[in-house]
Protein backbone atom coordinates (compact mmCIF):
# COMPACT_ATOMS: atom_id res chain seq x y z
CA UNK A 1 0.00 0.00 0.00
CA UNK A 2 1.38 3.39 -1.03
CA UNK A 3 -0.43 6.38 0.52
CA UNK A 4 0.04 10.14 0.34
CA UNK A 5 1.32 11.25 3.75
CA UNK A 6 -1.56 13.67 4.42
CA UNK A 7 -4.09 10.92 3.74
CA UNK A 8 -2.20 8.29 5.73
CA UNK A 9 -4.01 8.41 9.07
CA UNK A 10 -7.47 8.71 7.47
CA UNK A 11 -6.63 5.69 5.35
CA UNK A 12 -5.52 3.74 8.44
CA UNK A 13 -8.89 4.38 10.09
CA UNK A 14 -10.66 2.72 7.15
CA UNK A 15 -8.06 -0.05 7.10
CA UNK A 16 -8.79 -0.68 10.78
CA UNK A 17 -12.53 -0.77 10.08
CA UNK A 18 -11.93 -3.50 7.50
CA UNK A 19 -10.26 -5.51 10.30
CA UNK A 20 -8.53 -8.17 8.21
CA UNK A 21 -5.03 -6.83 7.45
CA UNK A 22 -2.11 -8.08 9.55
CA UNK A 23 0.31 -5.12 9.42
CA UNK A 24 4.06 -5.78 9.32
CA UNK A 25 5.46 -3.64 12.11
CA UNK A 26 8.64 -1.67 11.63
CA UNK A 27 11.15 -2.86 14.24
CA UNK A 28 12.30 0.65 15.21
CA UNK A 29 10.29 3.80 15.74
CA UNK A 30 7.67 2.88 18.31
CA UNK A 31 9.84 3.07 21.47
CA UNK A 32 11.48 6.35 20.32
CA UNK A 33 8.22 8.18 19.77
CA UNK A 34 7.28 10.54 22.66
CA UNK A 35 3.61 10.11 21.77
CA UNK A 36 3.90 6.33 21.97
CA UNK A 37 5.83 6.53 25.23
CA UNK A 38 3.05 8.68 26.72
CA UNK A 39 0.39 6.23 25.54
CA UNK A 40 2.28 3.30 27.06
CA UNK A 41 2.78 5.19 30.33
CA UNK A 42 -0.92 6.14 30.50
CA UNK A 43 -1.98 2.57 29.66
CA UNK A 44 0.22 1.15 32.42
CA UNK A 45 -1.11 3.77 34.85
CA UNK A 46 -4.74 2.90 34.06
CA UNK A 47 -3.99 -0.84 34.22
CA UNK A 48 -2.43 -0.43 37.69
CA UNK A 49 -5.43 1.57 38.97
CA UNK A 50 -7.96 -0.86 37.45
CA UNK A 51 -6.17 -3.83 39.01
CA UNK A 52 -6.31 -2.16 42.43
CA UNK A 53 -10.00 -1.29 42.09
CA UNK A 54 -10.86 -4.80 40.85
CA UNK A 55 -9.44 -6.15 44.10
CA UNK A 56 -11.79 -3.78 45.97
CA UNK A 57 -14.85 -4.57 43.81
CA UNK A 58 -14.28 -7.97 42.16
CA UNK A 59 -17.91 -8.44 41.05
CA UNK A 60 -17.93 -5.48 38.66
CA UNK A 61 -17.36 -6.79 35.11
CA UNK A 62 -19.02 -4.13 32.94
CA UNK A 63 -17.36 -1.76 30.47
CA UNK A 64 -18.93 1.66 29.95
CA UNK A 65 -19.80 3.03 26.51
CA UNK A 66 -17.95 6.28 27.23
CA UNK A 67 -14.67 7.09 28.97
CA UNK A 68 -15.61 10.69 29.79
CA UNK A 69 -14.12 11.83 33.11
CA UNK A 70 -11.63 8.95 33.31
CA UNK A 71 -8.64 11.25 33.92
CA UNK A 72 -10.33 12.85 36.95
CA UNK A 73 -11.30 9.42 38.27
CA UNK A 74 -7.70 8.20 38.02
CA UNK A 75 -6.39 11.28 39.84
CA UNK A 76 -8.98 10.84 42.59
CA UNK A 77 -8.14 7.14 43.00
CA UNK A 78 -4.43 7.91 43.17
CA UNK A 79 -5.13 10.48 45.90
CA UNK A 80 -7.16 7.95 47.90
CA UNK A 81 -4.50 5.28 47.58
CA UNK A 82 -1.78 7.79 48.54
CA UNK A 83 -3.81 8.65 51.67
CA UNK A 84 -4.30 4.94 52.35
CA UNK A 85 -0.56 4.33 52.07
CA UNK A 86 0.15 7.20 54.47
CA UNK A 87 -2.36 5.79 56.98
CA UNK A 88 -0.76 2.36 56.65
CA UNK A 89 2.75 3.65 57.38
CA UNK A 90 1.50 5.85 60.23
CA UNK A 91 -0.37 2.95 61.81
CA UNK A 92 2.68 0.70 61.54
CA UNK A 93 4.80 3.32 63.32
CA UNK A 94 2.20 3.83 66.07
CA UNK A 95 1.79 0.07 66.56
CA UNK A 96 5.56 -0.22 66.86
CA UNK A 97 5.60 2.48 69.56
CA UNK A 98 2.68 0.81 71.35
CA UNK A 99 4.50 -2.53 71.37
CA UNK A 100 7.62 -0.85 72.77
CA UNK A 101 5.60 0.96 75.49
CA UNK A 102 3.83 -2.18 76.73
CA UNK A 103 6.87 -3.26 78.77
CA UNK A 104 6.81 0.06 80.68
CA UNK A 105 3.12 0.04 81.48
CA UNK A 106 0.57 2.79 81.04
CA UNK A 107 1.85 6.16 82.28
CA UNK A 108 1.84 9.75 81.08
CA UNK A 109 5.18 10.71 79.47
CA UNK A 110 4.31 14.33 80.30
CA UNK A 111 4.93 13.48 83.97
CA UNK A 112 8.55 12.65 83.07
CA UNK A 113 8.94 16.16 81.68
CA UNK A 114 7.45 17.67 84.87
CA UNK A 115 9.88 15.68 87.02
CA UNK A 116 12.78 16.97 84.87
CA UNK A 117 11.63 20.54 85.59
CA UNK A 118 11.78 19.72 89.32
CA UNK A 119 15.34 18.45 88.91
CA UNK A 120 14.75 14.71 88.72
CA UNK A 121 16.04 12.92 85.61
CA UNK A 122 14.43 9.63 84.53
CA UNK A 123 16.42 7.41 82.16
CA UNK A 124 15.04 4.24 80.61
CA UNK A 125 17.26 1.18 79.97
CA UNK A 126 17.10 -2.47 78.99
CA UNK A 127 19.61 -5.23 79.64
CA UNK A 128 19.85 -8.97 80.20
CA UNK A 129 19.01 -10.46 83.58
CA UNK A 130 22.67 -11.34 84.15
CA UNK A 131 23.76 -7.89 83.01
CA UNK A 132 21.84 -6.03 85.71
CA UNK A 133 24.12 -4.77 88.51
CA UNK A 134 22.42 -4.51 91.94
CA UNK A 135 24.73 -1.57 92.80
CA UNK A 136 22.76 0.55 90.34
CA UNK A 137 19.85 0.48 92.81
CA UNK A 138 21.88 2.36 95.46
CA UNK A 139 23.90 4.50 93.07
CA UNK A 140 21.23 5.57 90.54
CA UNK A 141 17.96 4.62 92.25
CA UNK A 142 17.42 1.97 89.59
CA UNK A 143 13.94 0.47 89.60
CA UNK A 144 13.11 -2.69 87.64
CA UNK A 145 9.85 -2.08 85.77
CA UNK A 146 9.41 -5.33 83.84
CA UNK A 147 11.05 -8.57 82.77
CA UNK A 148 10.29 -10.20 79.42
CA UNK A 149 12.01 -13.55 78.96
CA UNK A 150 15.70 -12.84 79.68
CA UNK A 151 15.43 -9.04 79.24
CA UNK A 152 15.09 -6.58 82.13
CA UNK A 153 13.58 -3.12 81.70
CA UNK A 154 14.50 -0.57 84.38
CA UNK A 155 14.50 3.16 85.13
CA UNK A 156 17.10 5.25 86.93
CA UNK A 157 16.16 8.35 88.94
CA UNK A 158 18.88 10.91 89.49
CA UNK A 159 18.87 14.49 90.66
CA UNK A 160 20.38 17.48 88.91
CA UNK A 161 22.87 16.83 86.18
CA UNK A 162 24.35 13.63 87.62
CA UNK A 163 25.59 11.37 84.83
CA UNK A 164 24.27 7.82 84.69
CA UNK A 165 26.99 5.37 83.73
CA UNK A 166 25.49 1.90 83.40
CA UNK A 167 26.38 -0.96 81.05
CA UNK A 168 22.88 -1.18 79.52
CA UNK A 169 21.08 -0.14 76.35
CA UNK A 170 19.23 3.18 76.65
CA UNK A 171 15.62 3.20 75.47
CA UNK A 172 13.81 6.13 73.91
CA UNK A 173 10.14 6.19 74.91
CA UNK A 174 7.20 7.56 72.96
CA UNK A 175 5.74 10.96 73.68
CA UNK A 176 2.31 9.34 74.17
CA UNK A 177 1.04 7.02 76.86
CA UNK A 178 0.20 3.38 76.09
CA UNK A 179 -3.54 4.10 76.31
CA UNK A 180 -3.14 7.08 73.97
CA UNK A 181 -1.16 4.94 71.51
CA UNK A 182 -3.80 2.20 71.58
CA UNK A 183 -6.49 4.81 70.99
CA UNK A 184 -4.49 6.19 68.04
CA UNK A 185 -4.15 2.69 66.56
CA UNK A 186 -7.90 2.21 66.90
CA UNK A 187 -8.57 5.59 65.24
CA UNK A 188 -6.23 4.82 62.34
CA UNK A 189 -7.82 1.35 61.93
CA UNK A 190 -11.30 2.88 61.70
CA UNK A 191 -10.08 5.58 59.31
CA UNK A 192 -8.40 2.94 57.09
CA UNK A 193 -11.54 0.81 57.06
CA UNK A 194 -13.74 3.78 56.11
CA UNK A 195 -11.33 4.75 53.34
CA UNK A 196 -11.30 1.18 51.99
CA UNK A 197 -15.10 1.22 51.97
CA UNK A 198 -15.01 4.54 50.15
CA UNK A 199 -12.60 3.09 47.57
CA UNK A 200 -14.83 0.02 47.09
CA UNK A 201 -17.88 2.23 46.57
CA UNK A 202 -15.92 4.46 44.20
CA UNK A 203 -14.73 1.39 42.28
CA UNK A 204 -18.31 0.09 41.83
CA UNK A 205 -19.31 3.41 40.30
CA UNK A 206 -16.28 4.12 38.12
CA UNK A 207 -14.60 0.83 37.13
CA UNK A 208 -16.63 0.53 33.88
CA UNK A 209 -15.50 4.03 32.82
CA UNK A 210 -11.84 3.24 33.52
CA UNK A 211 -12.08 0.00 31.55
CA UNK A 212 -13.51 1.93 28.61
CA UNK A 213 -10.63 4.41 28.84
CA UNK A 214 -8.13 1.56 29.00
CA UNK A 215 -9.65 0.01 25.86
CA UNK A 216 -9.39 3.39 24.07
CA UNK A 217 -5.74 3.69 25.08
CA UNK A 218 -5.08 0.19 23.80
CA UNK A 219 -6.69 1.08 20.46
CA UNK A 220 -4.66 4.28 20.30
CA UNK A 221 -1.44 2.36 21.04
CA UNK A 222 -2.21 -0.14 18.29
CA UNK A 223 -3.07 2.65 15.88
CA UNK A 224 0.14 4.52 16.72
CA UNK A 225 2.20 1.36 16.20
CA UNK A 226 0.71 0.99 12.73
CA UNK A 227 1.29 4.69 12.01
CA UNK A 228 4.93 4.22 12.96
CA UNK A 229 5.05 0.96 11.01
CA UNK A 230 4.87 2.78 7.69
CA UNK A 231 8.05 3.55 5.76
CA UNK A 232 8.31 7.11 4.41
CA UNK A 233 9.52 7.31 0.82
CA UNK A 234 9.83 9.87 -1.99
CA UNK A 235 11.05 12.63 0.28
CA UNK A 236 8.55 11.74 3.02
CA UNK A 237 5.65 12.51 0.68
CA UNK A 238 4.49 8.90 0.50
CA UNK A 239 4.13 6.16 3.09
CA UNK A 240 4.75 2.51 2.19
CA UNK A 241 2.89 -0.07 4.26
CA UNK A 242 2.97 -3.85 3.98
CA UNK A 243 0.73 -6.49 5.48
CA UNK A 244 -0.96 -9.85 5.07
CA UNK A 245 -4.57 -10.87 4.45
CA UNK A 246 -6.23 -14.29 4.32
CA UNK A 247 -6.81 -15.32 0.73
CA UNK A 248 -10.56 -15.47 1.34
CA UNK A 249 -10.51 -11.71 2.17
CA UNK A 250 -8.82 -10.63 -1.06
CA UNK A 251 -11.93 -9.31 -2.81
CA UNK A 252 -13.24 -7.65 0.38
CA UNK A 253 -9.98 -5.73 0.85
CA UNK A 254 -9.83 -4.79 -2.83
CA UNK A 255 -13.29 -3.18 -2.55
CA UNK A 256 -12.12 -1.07 0.41
CA UNK A 257 -8.93 0.03 -1.38
CA UNK A 258 -10.61 0.80 -4.71
CA UNK A 259 -12.47 3.71 -3.17
CA UNK A 260 -9.40 5.21 -1.46
CA UNK A 261 -6.48 7.39 -2.65
CA UNK A 262 -4.01 4.53 -2.39
CA UNK A 263 -1.91 2.48 -4.75
CA UNK A 264 -1.94 -1.18 -3.69
CA UNK A 265 -0.65 -4.49 -4.94
CA UNK A 266 -1.85 -7.89 -3.71
CA UNK A 267 0.39 -10.88 -4.36
CA UNK A 268 0.99 -14.37 -3.03
CA UNK A 269 3.80 -15.03 -0.49
CA UNK A 270 7.30 -15.76 -1.73
CA UNK A 271 9.80 -18.20 -0.20
CA UNK A 272 11.43 -16.64 2.86
CA UNK A 273 8.49 -14.37 3.71
CA UNK A 274 7.46 -14.32 7.37
CA UNK A 275 3.79 -15.04 6.74
CA UNK A 276 1.45 -15.00 9.77
CA UNK A 277 -0.66 -18.09 10.35
CA UNK A 278 -4.14 -18.74 11.68
CA UNK A 279 -5.62 -22.05 12.77
CA UNK A 280 -8.44 -23.22 10.54
CA UNK A 281 -9.86 -26.14 12.51
CA UNK A 282 -13.50 -26.74 13.32
CA UNK A 283 -15.49 -28.81 15.77
CA UNK A 284 -13.57 -31.47 17.66
CA UNK A 285 -10.12 -30.50 16.39
CA UNK A 286 -10.56 -26.82 17.33
CA UNK A 287 -10.72 -27.81 21.01
CA UNK A 288 -7.07 -28.91 20.90
CA UNK A 289 -5.65 -25.71 19.36
CA UNK A 290 -4.66 -24.27 22.80
CA UNK A 291 -2.49 -27.35 23.37
CA UNK A 292 -0.59 -26.76 20.12
CA UNK A 293 -0.21 -23.08 21.07
CA UNK A 294 1.56 -24.15 24.28
CA UNK A 295 4.40 -25.31 22.04
CA UNK A 296 4.48 -22.93 19.06
CA UNK A 297 2.50 -22.16 15.95
CA UNK A 298 3.40 -23.95 12.71
CA UNK A 299 5.24 -22.09 9.99
CA UNK A 300 3.25 -20.88 7.01
CA UNK A 301 4.30 -23.76 4.74
CA UNK A 302 3.98 -26.44 7.44
CA UNK A 303 1.06 -28.72 8.12
CA UNK A 304 -1.01 -27.84 11.18
CA UNK A 305 -0.57 -30.95 13.30
CA UNK A 306 -3.52 -30.22 15.60
CA UNK A 307 -5.98 -32.54 13.78
CA UNK A 308 -3.31 -35.25 13.67
CA UNK A 309 -2.42 -35.35 17.37
CA UNK A 310 -5.88 -34.53 18.81
CA UNK A 311 -7.30 -38.11 18.84
CA UNK A 312 -4.04 -39.46 20.28
CA UNK A 313 -3.94 -36.81 23.01
CA UNK A 314 -7.53 -37.55 24.01
CA UNK A 315 -6.79 -41.28 24.19
CA UNK A 316 -3.49 -40.76 26.06
CA UNK A 317 -5.19 -38.56 28.68
CA UNK A 318 -7.83 -41.21 29.29
CA UNK A 319 -5.23 -43.97 29.67
CA UNK A 320 -3.10 -41.88 32.08
CA UNK A 321 -6.06 -41.07 34.34
CA UNK A 322 -7.73 -44.45 33.76
CA UNK A 323 -10.57 -44.35 36.30
CA UNK A 324 -14.24 -44.15 35.29
CA UNK A 325 -15.12 -42.32 38.51
CA UNK A 326 -12.49 -39.66 37.97
CA UNK A 327 -13.61 -39.25 34.36
CA UNK A 328 -17.20 -38.85 35.60
CA UNK A 329 -16.13 -36.09 38.05
CA UNK A 330 -14.34 -34.17 35.26
CA UNK A 331 -17.28 -34.63 32.86
CA UNK A 332 -19.92 -33.47 35.37
CA UNK A 333 -17.80 -30.48 36.43
CA UNK A 334 -17.36 -29.51 32.74
CA UNK A 335 -21.08 -29.79 32.04
CA UNK A 336 -21.87 -27.58 35.06
CA UNK A 337 -19.33 -25.00 33.83
CA UNK A 338 -20.89 -25.02 30.35
CA UNK A 339 -24.36 -24.52 31.80
CA UNK A 340 -23.23 -21.61 33.99
CA UNK A 341 -21.16 -19.84 31.33
CA UNK A 342 -22.65 -17.13 29.18
CA UNK A 343 -22.53 -17.41 25.41
CA UNK A 344 -19.24 -16.07 24.03
CA UNK A 345 -17.28 -16.73 27.21
CA UNK A 346 -13.64 -17.40 26.30
CA UNK A 347 -13.55 -20.37 28.71
CA UNK A 348 -16.24 -22.34 26.86
CA UNK A 349 -13.65 -24.00 24.62
CA UNK A 350 -11.63 -25.13 27.63
CA UNK A 351 -14.75 -26.54 29.31
CA UNK A 352 -15.60 -28.49 26.15
CA UNK A 353 -12.04 -29.80 25.98
CA UNK A 354 -12.28 -30.91 29.63
CA UNK A 355 -15.59 -32.65 28.87
CA UNK A 356 -14.00 -34.48 25.93
CA UNK A 357 -11.06 -35.60 28.09
CA UNK A 358 -13.42 -36.67 30.87
CA UNK A 359 -15.45 -38.84 28.51
CA UNK A 360 -12.23 -40.35 27.16
CA UNK A 361 -11.23 -41.21 30.73
CA UNK A 362 -14.56 -42.99 31.30
CA UNK A 363 -14.08 -45.08 28.14
CA UNK A 364 -10.42 -45.89 28.92
CA UNK A 365 -11.30 -46.64 32.54
CA UNK A 366 -13.80 -49.21 31.32
CA UNK A 367 -10.86 -51.26 29.98
CA UNK A 368 -10.01 -52.14 33.58
CA UNK A 369 -13.37 -51.46 35.26
CA UNK A 370 -11.99 -49.19 38.00
CA UNK A 371 -14.43 -46.72 39.60
CA UNK A 372 -12.85 -44.66 42.41
CA UNK A 373 -10.47 -47.54 43.04
CA UNK A 374 -13.22 -50.18 43.13
CA UNK A 375 -13.65 -52.74 40.34
CA UNK A 376 -17.16 -52.59 38.88
CA UNK A 377 -16.71 -55.88 37.06
CA UNK A 378 -16.91 -57.71 40.39
CA UNK A 379 -20.47 -56.44 41.04
CA UNK A 380 -22.28 -58.79 38.56
CA UNK A 381 -24.21 -56.09 36.70
CA UNK A 382 -25.53 -57.55 33.37
CA UNK A 383 -24.42 -54.74 31.04
CA UNK A 384 -21.04 -54.41 32.75
CA UNK A 385 -20.58 -58.18 32.56
CA UNK A 386 -21.13 -58.06 28.80
CA UNK A 387 -18.70 -55.15 28.43
CA UNK A 388 -16.17 -56.95 30.62
CA UNK A 389 -16.27 -60.15 28.57
CA UNK A 390 -16.40 -58.56 25.10
CA UNK A 391 -14.54 -55.23 25.30
CA UNK A 392 -12.45 -54.76 28.45
CA UNK A 393 -9.03 -56.14 29.33
CA UNK A 394 -10.35 -57.61 32.61
CA UNK A 395 -12.44 -60.52 31.33
CA UNK A 396 -13.49 -63.28 33.70
CA UNK A 397 -11.26 -66.38 33.79
CA UNK A 398 -13.65 -69.39 33.61
CA UNK A 399 -11.13 -71.69 35.28
CA UNK A 400 -10.42 -69.61 38.37
CA UNK A 401 -13.64 -67.59 38.44
CA UNK A 402 -11.57 -64.42 38.93
CA UNK A 403 -10.88 -61.39 36.76
CA UNK A 404 -7.82 -61.52 34.51
CA UNK A 405 -5.09 -58.99 35.27
CA UNK A 406 -5.46 -56.23 32.61
CA UNK A 407 -2.02 -54.70 33.21
CA UNK A 408 -0.19 -56.86 30.67
CA UNK A 409 -2.60 -55.82 27.95
CA UNK A 410 -2.41 -52.16 28.99
CA UNK A 411 1.38 -52.34 28.84
CA UNK A 412 1.24 -53.78 25.30
CA UNK A 413 -1.42 -51.24 24.29
CA UNK A 414 0.87 -48.38 25.38
CA UNK A 415 3.74 -49.69 23.25
CA UNK A 416 1.46 -50.36 20.27
CA UNK A 417 0.00 -46.84 20.47
CA UNK A 418 3.54 -45.45 20.61
CA UNK A 419 4.54 -47.38 17.50
CA UNK A 420 1.39 -46.34 15.65
CA UNK A 421 1.84 -42.66 16.51
CA UNK A 422 5.52 -42.67 15.54
CA UNK A 423 4.77 -44.29 12.15
CA UNK A 424 1.87 -41.88 11.69
CA UNK A 425 4.22 -38.97 12.47
CA UNK A 426 6.70 -40.24 9.86
CA UNK A 427 3.91 -40.30 7.26
CA UNK A 428 3.16 -36.66 8.11
CA UNK A 429 6.88 -35.86 7.82
CA UNK A 430 6.90 -37.39 4.33
CA UNK A 431 3.96 -35.18 3.32
CA UNK A 432 5.60 -32.09 4.88
CA UNK A 433 8.94 -32.70 3.13
CA UNK A 434 7.20 -33.27 -0.19
CA UNK A 435 5.17 -30.04 0.13
CA UNK A 436 8.06 -27.87 1.34
CA UNK A 437 11.11 -29.26 -0.48
CA UNK A 438 10.02 -31.80 -3.07
CA UNK A 439 9.51 -35.56 -3.19
CA UNK A 440 13.20 -36.49 -3.40
CA UNK A 441 13.79 -35.04 0.09
CA UNK A 442 11.13 -37.38 1.49
CA UNK A 443 12.65 -40.56 0.01
CA UNK A 444 14.95 -41.23 3.01
CA UNK A 445 12.02 -40.95 5.44
CA UNK A 446 9.99 -43.30 3.20
CA UNK A 447 12.91 -45.77 3.37
CA UNK A 448 12.92 -45.73 7.18
CA UNK A 449 9.15 -46.16 7.26
CA UNK A 450 9.46 -49.19 4.97
CA UNK A 451 12.12 -50.71 7.28
CA UNK A 452 9.98 -50.17 10.41
CA UNK A 453 6.78 -51.56 8.84
CA UNK A 454 8.71 -54.55 7.46
CA UNK A 455 10.06 -55.31 10.94
CA UNK A 456 6.53 -55.16 12.35
CA UNK A 457 5.21 -57.48 9.63
CA UNK A 458 8.14 -59.84 10.19
CA UNK A 459 7.17 -60.12 13.87
CA UNK A 460 3.40 -60.45 13.49
CA UNK A 461 3.16 -62.26 10.11
CA UNK A 462 6.14 -64.63 9.98
CA UNK A 463 4.39 -66.80 7.35
CA UNK A 464 5.38 -64.37 4.59
CA UNK A 465 8.40 -65.71 2.62
CA UNK A 466 11.75 -64.46 3.91
CA UNK A 467 12.71 -63.27 0.43
CA UNK A 468 9.88 -60.71 0.55
CA UNK A 469 11.22 -59.29 3.81
CA UNK A 470 14.77 -59.13 2.47
CA UNK A 471 13.55 -57.32 -0.63
CA UNK A 472 11.61 -54.77 1.46
CA UNK A 473 14.55 -54.25 3.84
CA UNK A 474 16.82 -53.70 0.81
CA UNK A 475 14.49 -51.13 -0.75
CA UNK A 476 14.15 -49.28 2.55
CA UNK A 477 17.90 -49.31 3.22
CA UNK A 478 18.66 -48.07 -0.29
CA UNK A 479 16.24 -45.15 0.10
CA UNK A 480 17.52 -44.29 3.60
CA UNK A 481 21.23 -44.48 2.73
CA UNK A 482 21.36 -43.16 -0.84
CA UNK A 483 18.80 -40.32 -0.57
CA UNK A 484 19.77 -39.06 2.88
CA UNK A 485 21.01 -35.75 1.45
CA UNK A 486 19.85 -35.28 -2.15
CA UNK A 487 22.34 -33.49 -4.37
CA UNK A 488 25.48 -34.65 -2.52
CA UNK A 489 27.86 -37.38 -3.73
CA UNK A 490 26.98 -41.01 -3.08
CA UNK A 491 29.76 -41.68 -0.55
CA UNK A 492 28.81 -38.67 1.56
CA UNK A 493 25.18 -39.81 1.38
CA UNK A 494 26.12 -43.29 2.62
CA UNK A 495 28.20 -41.85 5.47
CA UNK A 496 25.43 -39.47 6.54
CA UNK A 497 22.94 -42.32 6.13
CA UNK A 498 24.89 -44.57 8.49
CA UNK A 499 25.04 -41.79 11.08
CA UNK A 500 21.33 -41.19 10.61
CA UNK A 501 20.75 -44.94 11.04
CA UNK A 502 22.46 -44.86 14.44
CA UNK A 503 20.38 -41.86 15.53
CA UNK A 504 17.20 -43.41 14.15
CA UNK A 505 17.63 -46.76 15.91
CA UNK A 506 18.57 -45.29 19.30
CA UNK A 507 15.98 -42.53 18.97
CA UNK A 508 13.15 -44.91 18.08
CA UNK A 509 14.01 -47.15 21.02
CA UNK A 510 13.89 -44.22 23.43
CA UNK A 511 10.70 -42.88 21.85
CA UNK A 512 8.93 -46.22 22.16
CA UNK A 513 9.94 -46.62 25.80
CA UNK A 514 8.54 -43.13 26.53
CA UNK A 515 5.04 -44.41 25.84
CA UNK A 516 5.26 -46.79 28.81
CA UNK A 517 4.35 -43.75 30.92
CA UNK A 518 0.76 -44.16 29.67
CA UNK A 519 0.60 -47.53 31.44
CA UNK A 520 2.64 -46.45 34.48
CA UNK A 521 0.55 -43.35 35.27
CA UNK A 522 -2.72 -45.24 34.98
CA UNK A 523 -1.39 -48.04 37.19
CA UNK A 524 -0.04 -45.68 39.89
CA UNK A 525 -3.32 -43.74 40.01
CA UNK A 526 -5.30 -46.94 40.40
CA UNK A 527 -3.04 -48.19 43.19
CA UNK A 528 -3.36 -44.88 45.09
CA UNK A 529 -7.16 -44.98 44.72
CA UNK A 530 -7.22 -48.50 46.18
CA UNK A 531 -4.94 -47.42 49.04
CA UNK A 532 -7.23 -44.50 49.96
CA UNK A 533 -10.22 -46.86 49.95
CA UNK A 534 -8.39 -49.20 52.34
CA UNK A 535 -7.41 -46.34 54.64
CA UNK A 536 -11.01 -45.04 54.67
CA UNK A 537 -12.43 -48.43 55.71
CA UNK A 538 -9.69 -49.39 58.18
CA UNK A 539 -9.24 -46.07 60.01
CA UNK A 540 -12.92 -45.30 60.60
CA UNK A 541 -13.92 -46.02 64.24
CA UNK A 542 -16.59 -48.59 65.12
CA UNK A 543 -19.00 -45.89 66.23
CA UNK A 544 -22.35 -45.44 64.46
CA UNK A 545 -22.57 -42.32 62.27
CA UNK A 546 -19.11 -41.10 63.42
CA UNK A 547 -17.41 -44.03 61.69
CA UNK A 548 -19.31 -43.32 58.46
CA UNK A 549 -18.46 -39.61 58.60
CA UNK A 550 -14.76 -40.32 59.14
CA UNK A 551 -14.77 -42.81 56.26
CA UNK A 552 -16.48 -40.32 53.93
CA UNK A 553 -14.04 -37.53 54.87
CA UNK A 554 -10.99 -39.74 54.24
CA UNK A 555 -12.54 -40.95 50.99
CA UNK A 556 -13.23 -37.40 49.77
CA UNK A 557 -9.84 -36.04 50.80
CA UNK A 558 -7.88 -38.99 49.39
CA UNK A 559 -9.68 -39.16 46.07
CA UNK A 560 -9.74 -35.36 45.75
CA UNK A 561 -5.95 -35.29 46.13
CA UNK A 562 -5.57 -38.24 43.76
CA UNK A 563 -7.80 -36.63 41.12
CA UNK A 564 -5.80 -33.39 41.31
CA UNK A 565 -2.38 -35.04 41.05
CA UNK A 566 -3.38 -37.62 38.41
CA UNK A 567 -5.25 -35.11 36.27
CA UNK A 568 -2.17 -32.88 36.31
CA UNK A 569 -0.01 -35.85 35.24
CA UNK A 570 -2.56 -36.95 32.63
CA UNK A 571 -2.47 -33.43 31.17
CA UNK A 572 1.32 -32.96 31.18
CA UNK A 573 2.65 -36.35 30.08
CA UNK A 574 0.59 -36.67 26.87
CA UNK A 575 1.75 -33.13 26.05
CA UNK A 576 5.31 -34.35 26.50
CA UNK A 577 4.68 -37.31 24.17
CA UNK A 578 3.08 -34.96 21.64
CA UNK A 579 5.73 -32.22 21.71
CA UNK A 580 8.78 -34.51 21.86
CA UNK A 581 8.05 -37.88 20.26
CA UNK A 582 5.28 -36.97 17.82
CA UNK A 583 6.44 -33.51 16.70
CA UNK A 584 10.06 -34.69 16.37
CA UNK A 585 9.20 -37.69 14.20
CA UNK A 586 6.78 -35.58 12.15
CA UNK A 587 9.60 -33.12 11.39
CA UNK A 588 7.66 -30.25 12.95
CA UNK A 589 9.69 -27.02 13.15
CA UNK A 590 7.16 -24.44 14.28
CA UNK A 591 8.01 -20.82 14.96
CA UNK A 592 5.10 -19.26 13.08
CA UNK A 593 3.76 -15.76 13.75
CA UNK A 594 0.12 -15.49 14.84
CA UNK A 595 -2.25 -13.68 12.48
CA UNK A 596 -3.35 -10.55 14.34
CA UNK A 597 -5.37 -8.25 12.08
CA UNK A 598 -5.40 -4.51 12.63
CA UNK A 599 -8.97 -3.89 13.79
Amino acid sequence: MLVYHKEYENFLVKLRDAGVVHIEQRKSGAPDSPAMQKLVADYNRYSRIIKSLEAAAPDIKEIATSSEGAAEIVSRVEEMYATLETLKHTQQAVEKDATAMKVWGNFEPSMVAKLEKEGYMLNFFQTSVKGFDSQWVEKYNAVIINQVASRLYFVTVTSGGDAVEVDAEPVKISGLSLSALDAEVERLTVETRLLNEQIASFAMQNLPVLRAAQAELQRSMEFSRVVLGGEKVSGDKLVLLQGWIPERSKEEVAKVFDGEPVFYQISRPEPGDDVPVQFNNNGFFKLFEPICELYMLPKYNELDLTPFFAPFYMLFFGLCLGDMGYGLVISVASIIMLLLMKKGNSMVGYARLALTLGLSTIVCGSLTGTFFGFNLYEWNIPFLDWWRDNVSFASMNPETGKLNDPNDKLFMLSLILGGVQICYAMCIKIANQTIQLGFKYAVATIGWLIIILTAVMNYFVPEIPVAVFYAMYSVGAACALLYNSPGKNIFLNIGLGLWDAYNMVTGLLGDMLSYIRLFALGLSGGVLATVFNSIATQMSPDIPIVGSLVMILIFLFGHGLNIFMNTLGAFVHPIRLTFVEFFKNAGYEGGGTAYKPFK
